[in-house]
């Protein structure tokens, strides 16, 4: 059905951000905090907290995702202008990034959340 596709694409992309957003390395937080989740369009701007674990900004982005439908775009986008170099392994924290080795668990990902989904 329409809302069990809708259901699933929602949670794996939940999932995929929720491994973004626990691989961003922290000395404040500020770069974990500005990982913001929209539909339709990109978020623009950054935002001023910090959010050393991340289950504020977690709770943020599945909030912000509440309303997906099938069509839909999701997105997560982070404008803090040092993004792009924590995602290019500036950080010890993060040497191989955060992003690409996310997107590259994404068949793992689809496998979870089929997986929980079946058991519903």
């Amino acid at each position: 059905t329409a809302r069990k596709l809708e259901l699933a694409a929602r949670n794996i992309a939940l999932e995929l951000f929720n491994r973004v957003i626990k691989k961003t390395p922290v000395d404040k937080g500020r770069a974990r905090s500005n990982w913001q989740g929209s539909i339709g369009l990109p978020v623009l701007g950054t935002v001023e907290t910090t959010d050393k674990n991340g289950g504020a900004t977690m709770a943020k982005v599945v909030s912000a995702s509440a309303g997906f439908e099938v069509g839909d775009t999701i997105y997560l986008a982070n404008n803090l202008p040092y993004i792009r170099k924590l995602e290019e392994g500036s950080s010890q924290q993060a040497p191989a990034g955060m992003v690409a080795l996310s997107v590259q668990e994404f068949s793992a990902i689809v496998d979870k959340i089929s997986v929980e989904m079946s058991k519903q």
